[in-house]
């Protein structure tokens, strides 16, 4: 035998040594290029996915199966956050009256959202490729998702259903509120068995609720208490500042009985900035339920500002005053009555 037969042969035997030691080598799977071709149509909705590792491809196989449902699952930002908020504190769950609240999840994503995927078949290709298929069992999924929707349901109407002398008050507009957000995300839940052949009436989006949460806001008195340093002249600015945050964001304005009070402290001091005269302002204004006395949100805040004259000093501090209750108290107040979460 020549040397150069020998070398070809060595080649050849180290070239099917590696073929046979890949993983993967051999026959593609059907299911590979059509799942389908493994899971029946009719019974899953499948998918596949690939990536360099298992896990990747596990991810890229979740990702291809929402993307089944298209904007199913797509509720906006503040919702999404809000929702989660609820159920990571309890009180979304505290007001269902179903054993099926457990079966309720926080959508951190429409990925984790898809109860009862399942991975099924896996094969790595000659080149190191991973590939993994992904299913979902529509007859699991339609029961799983109607009991989700109907333990959704029970809590909207435990939320909305609020007594007529308890309606009108930061309570009932943080149950209102709720029961939106809920209903916002009951709405995936139904669009999902749509698709999957499986739809339920008496779903709807928060509009509604809303609505009624701004109604009842409308209907809410506070009244605005201002205590002042006898330095302050202008008081009156800081109180305008904190009755036009509290119009925008929809309250009445309240009279001598109201349920809710702005506190409103000011100190005015005397002070230098740099080399001229200046003055400093402290605001602090709490939003209290006067029948409990418990404040429920807190704003603070102090500046200064200097000029060449006391008076003007002082009318600038104040002047700087109003723009931050402007700029800021109206989002904050906002933002904290959207999460604020009711007792039950």
């Amino acid at each position: 035998m020549s040397k150069k037969t020998i070398i070809s042969l060595i080649i050849f035997s180290m070239f099917s040594f590696a073929c046979a030691s890949t993983p993967g080598a051999g026959n593609r799977p059907d299911w590979v290029d059509d799942v389908y071709a493994r899971y029946n149509r009719q019974q899953y909705i499948a998918a596949v996915g690939t990536g360099n590792n298992r896990q990747s491809a596990e991810n890229n196989a979740r990702a291809n199966l929402v993307a089944h449902f298209g904007h199913a699952f797509e509720v906006n930002e503040l919702t999404h956050e809000n929702f989660q908020h609820a159920m990571a504190s309890g009180a979304a769950s505290a007001w269902s009256s179903s054993t099926s609240v457990d079966t309720v999840y926080a959508i951190r994503s429409g990925i984790d959202n898809l109860v009862g995927a399942e991975f099924g078949e896996a094969w790595v290709d000659p080149q190191g490729l991973h590939y993994v298929s992904i299913t979902l069992n529509r007859a699991r999924a339609a029961s799983t998702y109607t009991d989700m929707a109907r333990a959704n349901l029970s809590m909207i109407d435990n939320l909305a259903n609020i007594p007529s002398g308890q309606r009108n008050t930061l309570e009932g507009y943080a149950r209102l509120q709720l029961a939106a957000t809920i209903a916002d995300v009951t709405v995936t839940y139904g669009r999902l068995l749509e698709q999957i052949g499986s739809p339920m009436r008496g779903i709807e989006n928060g509009a509604r609720l809303r609505q009624e949460a701004n109604q009842v806001m409308r209907n809410i008195p506070v009244s605005i208490v201002v205590s002042k340093d006898p330095e302050v002249d202008l008081a009156g600015r800081i109180q305008g500042a904190f009755a036009r945050a509290i119009s925008e964001l929809g309250f009445l304005s309240g009279g001598t009985n109201s349920p809710y009070i702005l506190d409103v402290n000011i100190i005015l001091s005397p002070t230098a900035v740099g080399n001229l005269p200046g003055a400093r302002i402290e605001v602090g204004a709490n939003l209290m339920d006067t029948r409990t006395q418990v404040v429920l949100f807190p704003f603070n805040f102090n500046t200064r500002e200097g000029h060449t004259n006391q008076s003007e000093a002082n009318n600038r501090v104040i002047l700087a005053a109003e723009r931050r209750i402007n700029n800021e108290y109206v989002n904050l107040l906002n933002n904290y009555l959207s999460r604020m979460l009711p007792d039950n």
